[in-house]
């Protein structure tokens, strides 16, 4: 019985081992080709909203996706704090045109999984992104946390923990950390300020880190999302 445990454990350890050690272009190949099975969902999920300097209400929402690059979240609330155009900073769209060079960074630990890390460079000089780093879990080909600089926009990052709809490279929750820089207030409305102030809309929110948090309760896969929800 010792023998047989030791043997598994040689096994699973040479397993992994060979995992972390494929190539990188393969890998990134395979966390996109599980991406590439979506090619529409309408997904309904709690979002809680933590910008240092407001008090924004837990929300119920409604996530829209579409290929190649449609993505819309629409709040019960009627304001999205996520910043105007940092919602196409999803994965789909990291990874969906393959113009990009791919360099190998070595691997990293999430939580108490290895993963292994890949820098995407845009070919296409007139590209918004300047550089895109995904964390691959091998063993999955999920990925697991993603940081893109935009040249625009700022940097983004996303968190994403799978469970039931793994399969499909859609996360059971999903952190999107932002930089608040440059940001404004949704056109038309106040909001209530940590010390107690209310600031009306065209105050500029300085320099500081945003973070929204989506679980998601149900999603609907390819069922077909109109065009015209991203309207």
């Amino acid at each position: 019985m010792r023998k047989k445990i030791i043997l598994c454990l040689f096994f699973l350890t040479g397993y992994s081992g060979l995992l972390l050690a494929q190539d990188i272009n393969q890998l990134v190949a395979n966390a996109k080709a599980k991406i590439d099975r979506v090619t529409d969902y309408e997904a309904s999920g709690r979002m809680k909203t933590n910008v240092s300097f407001l008090k924004v209400p837990v929300a119920n929402v409604k996530i829209y996706f579409k290929k190649p690059n449609k993505l819309k979240v629409k709040s019960e609330k009627g304001v999205s704090f996520i910043p105007k155009g940092a919602v196409s900073i999803n994965v789909s769209n990291i990874l969906g045109e393959n113009n990009y060079t791919i360099i190998d960074a070595g691997t990293e630990k999430i939580g108490n999984t290895t993963v292994r890390v890949a820098k995407l460079l845009p070919n296409d000089d007139n590209s918004d992104v300047v550089l895109s780093t995904v964390y691959i879990d091998p063993l999955t080909n999920l990925i697991r946390k993603s940081k893109t600089t935009t040249k625009e926009n700022g940097t983004f990052e996303l968190e994403m923990t799978f469970g039931k709809y793994a399969d499909y490279a859609l996360p059971d929750k999903i952190i999107f950390s932002f930089n608040t820089k440059d940001y404004k207030l949704p056109k038309g409305v106040t909001f209530d300020f940590d010390d107690g102030s209310t600031v009306p809309q065209t105050k500029d929110i300085k320099n500081k880190k945003g973070r929204a948090e989506i679980i998601f309760n149900t999603y609907i896969i390819n069922k077909g999302v109109s065009i015209d929800i991203f309207k």
